[in-house]
């Protein structure tokens, strides 16, 4: 099924936005709470102009998050992104300058800057191992993200890694089914519980299931499993699961895979390639604000 391949959760510009103000909203308060003290020694009616900076290289990420930062304590300001949303920067390359109340951007200052430094580095993370499988020739695989993410940011990291190049796996419990080990073994193994789960979950985006061993997939092919995660199997014997599914299932890989293996297994013909270090094991982009003379 096609449809297993392509995103299923669409990102709107709109529900982008107001994902972003809601974050932010929190952040603020977290941050600000009843004023912030120090920006108050400024003169609330100084103007000021500041930039933001990429002190190395990255997949820029984040501009909605800070946007409503600097909008938010500022409905003024005025803003020039120089690096679009989802393109690549270079180390010291500016990509946002701004223009609006001192204070403002003082305060808005570290809420924007954490929002781009974990987006960036999802999307960038993302981007590293989807250029790394497209050099692989034929490659099919998708890089797929997990529900490996920071509580409270799921979506926020879920689009970084759009951004990045990536397939979102499911947001969370509700939208799909994952089966796994223990799950098999409470509902009574494969066949019963394939079918409970085309009973009690029709309206799920999918429905996957968990197997550790080539005798376990070819058990979950014949009951019908139209997709199919292998678990920390070796390159063999994913060349060998690709040979037995012959195209009638999603195949999707997890576990072990990091830079030095994804090329390996994406050689082997799998569809998908799922990592939960894209959002759970990740070095933040740094960034800087300057504020510069009017």
């Amino acid at each position: 099924d096609a449809t297993l391949m392509t995103p299923y959760f669409d990102f709107s510009e709109a529900e982008v936005a107001a994902l972003a103000q809601a974050d932010v909203a929190r952040a603020l308060q977290e941050d600000v709470g009843s004023g912030d003290l120090t920006a108050g020694l400024i003169d609330p009616a100084r103007p000021a102009k500041a930039r933001i900076l990429a002190r190395e290289a990255a997949t820029i990420c984040g501009a909605p998050w800070a946007q409503s930062a600097l909008m938010q304590l500022d409905p003024n300001v005025r803003l020039q992104w120089l690096v679009p949303e989802g393109q690549r920067c270079v180390p010291d390359q500016v990509v946002l300058e701004m223009q609006g109340s001192a204070r403002s951007l003082l305060t808005a200052e570290r809420t924007a800057l954490n929002f781009l430094q974990l987006l960036s580095a999802v999307a960038t993370k993302t981007a590293t191992y989807c250029d790394a499988v497209q050099s692989v020739p034929g490659n099919r695989a998708h890089i797929v993200d997990t529900r490996k993410t920071l509580p409270g940011l799921r979506l926020a990291q879920k689009y970084a890694v759009r951004m990045g190049g990536g397939t979102n796996h499911r947001i969370g419990l509700y939208d799909a089914v994952l089966i796994k080990e223990n799950h098999i073994a409470a509902a009574g193994g494969v066949k019963a519980v394939l079918a409970r789960a085309a009973a009690v979950a029709p309206s799920a985006k999918f429905v996957e299931i968990e197997v550790e061993t080539l005798a376990q997939l070819a058990e979950a092919l014949d009951c019908g499993a139209s997709m199919v995660l292998l678990d920390n199997m070796n390159l063999d014997q994913l060349r060998q699961a690709v040979q037995i599914n012959a195209g009638r299932a999603i195949l999707e890989v997890s576990g072990g895979v990091n830079l030095s293996t994804v090329q390996g297994i994406a050689a082997t013909g799998v569809d998908r390639i799922s990592i939960g270090a894209l959002t759970k094991d990740v070095q933040a982009i740094d960034f800087s604000m300057r504020f510069q003379e009017l």
